[in-house]
This record gives C-alpha cells, structure tokens and sequence, in this order.
C-alpha cells in the first residue's frame, strides 16, 4: 500500500540529490533515500535508505512499493531514466527527474505516455533548472495561447562549476541536439549559430552558442511553436570544458555556490515581444525547490492529468513559479 506522503529520492547522495533532500526536509517531508549502492547513503543515518540497480527490475519495484513519488537524481538519464520510470509507472508513483538529455525525455514519452495514463500516474522528465524552468516560463508568457510563432531561450551563466554527474552526462549524450524549425523537432545547424545576448544583472551582455537542452523537447510536447531556438553564453562553456574546473563549492550555510544564473524566454520580436525572466543562484541547488514544489503537488493532486508530460503541461505554469519558496529566486513574465 503506497503511504500518500512517502516521496523517494534515488541518487540521493550526489550533489544535487542532497539539496533534494534538504528541501523535502525543509518542506515537512521525510523522504526515503536511494541509490545504486547502500554505502554512500550512510551519511543518511537517520533516513530509510534503500538500494537497488537499475538493471534489476524487480528490485526497482520493491524499492517503490510503498511511495508516492519518486525523483531521479541518478544520471546519466539515459540508463536511468526509462527503468526506474516504468518501475514508477507498474508500481503506481508519480516519476520526477532533472535531465537535461534530450533523448532520454523523448524515451519516456515514447514509451510511457500510454501506461502511464492507464495506470494514472505522472511522469515529468527534466524538472529542474535545465528544461524544467523554461518551459514552465513560456507557459506562463504564453498563458491560455499554448502557441507561438517564434520563441528564444537564452540561458546566461555567471560561471560554471559542473559536477562529477555533470561531466559523465555530458560524455553519454553524445545525440545531435535538437531545435524546433517549421514547427517541428529537427537537428541543430552545423556549425552552430552565435549570437548575443543582453541578460539582466549581473550577467550582462554577453556571446552565445545555440545549445538546446532538454526543454526544447518539454516544450514540443505541449505547445506549438513554429522556431523555437535555445541559446547558452559561452563562458562557462569553457568552465565545462576545462578538466582543472573544480566541482561546486559551499558559498553559504544552505551549500549553495556563488554561482548567478538568468534564464530569458522571449515570443514574438520587435514592439511585439514577450519576455519571461528568471534568475538566482546555483542552478544545482535551483533544481532542488523545483522537484519539491513538483512532489508537493503530486501529493496534493494539484496536477493536471495522468501520463508522460512537460512540466507546464502537468502543473499551472504561473502558479507554479510564483510558489518556489526561495528568496533568492525570482520569475517574473509579461
């Protein structure tokens, strides 16, 4: 018998799992841990910890038996994604993930959309700062429309310290991104398009490369968009790729970095122009409020249908917004 208030987290111990747990704990939540191997979850003392692998089937399901949801924090989303997230669907939990990998997202609506439906549960990939973010800002730009022309994302980045999960998710994915052109998914030019951007303070102007994330997928699902094209600045592209970058630092007593991020969404061009705006402070620790508020209202039956979804298909993208509690988050739209 699944417990209503029983979310678990697998990958707990990664560093975005961690701050996953912080937040459900903050929330009022007490949350299951998980992962691959119950060694690293020791630190979770307190904590019912469970393991299993994600090859094993059964195992996947008896860890889920009793929750209500579970969140993947365990990359890369292209092994992972799809066995804990049938798992999900065969034991009746709502499914959760932060990937940023396109295929892996195509996988499970693909894949689960139907079974999800029939066994009505929810499955959001990539509810997080990548992908999760901007689709639920041009949701809420768009409002009751649901359909556009012509859409940029611009993703500015003060720095960027990538994690160990970063660096591996980066090595597996190795897919021909995708952008939206005649109002279909379709590949990236090669060579990428430049461009500039002028983000809000204290990012600024700066350069950026078309690189697409997992939100042009999210977005395809459930709105139409004629040329959708996502743009990342290119400084912290050198952070990435730079082997010496070292991994987040604690910058405060929440374990947040000093990182800044601004994440733009504009429709139309001109006098015409929408905007949808939202900045903070570490987009790992982002993720985290993002995910709970997503879990809470799997709780609390504030979503908005059965299946294989996008998050501003599953939930009311403005409210949503408006209702992540951290004060050094802000999204605004107009």
């Amino acid at each position: 018998m699944t417990d209503s208030q029983r979310v678990l987290v697998y990958g707990a111990s990664g560093h975005t799992g961690k701050f996953v747990v912080d937040e459900l704990l903050r929330r009022g939540l007490r949350p299951v841990v998980a992962g691959r191997s119950l060694a690293r979850l020791a630190q979770f003392a307190e904590l019912d910890r469970r393991a299993a692998s994600v090859e094993d089937g059964p195992g996947l399901r008896a860890l889920l038996d009793d929750v209500a949801v579970v969140i993947n924090c365990a990359g890369p989303f292209l092994d992972t994604a799809l066995p804990l997230a049938t798992a999900a669907v065969e034991t009746g939990t709502h499914y959760l993930d932060v990937t940023a990998e396109q295929p892996a997202v195509q996988q499970l609506y693909r894949e689960l959309d139907a079974s999800a439906r029939s066994a009505g549960t929810v499955v959001v990939p990539a509810m997080a700062f990548y992908g999760g973010l901007a689709d639920l800002l041009l949701t809420a730009v768009l409002g009751p429309e649901a359909s556009a022309a012509e859409v940029e994302i611009a993703i500015g980045l003060d720095r960027w310290w990538p994690t160990e999960g970063t660096r591996v998710t980066g090595a597996r994915n190795t897919a021909t991104r995708l952008v939206i052109r005649d109002g279909v998914l379709a590949p990236i030019s090669d060579p990428a398009a430049t461009g500039k951007w002028d983000f809000p303070e204290p990012i600024g102007a700066q350069s950026t490369v078309e690189l697409p994330f997992s939100e042009v997928v999210t977005i395809d699902r459930h709105l139409e968009v004629g040329t959708l094209r996502s743009w990342l600045n290119t400084a912290p592209l050198d952070d990435l790729r730079d082997p010496d970058t070292p991994a987040p630092q604690a910058h405060d007593e929440h374990g947040r970095s000093a990182q800044r991020f601004a994440v733009e969404v504009t429709v139309g061009s001109g006098a015409q122009t929408r905007r949808g705006t939202a900045t903070g402070r570490d987009i790992y620790a982002t993720t985290a409020p993002l995910l709970v508020e997503a879990a809470v209202r799997l709780l609390d039956g504030r979503y908005l249908g059965p299946g294989a979804l996008a998050p501003g298909e599953a939930f009311a993208a403005a409210d949503f917004l408006t209702a992540i509690p951290d004060a050094d988050f802000e999204a605004v739209w107009h």
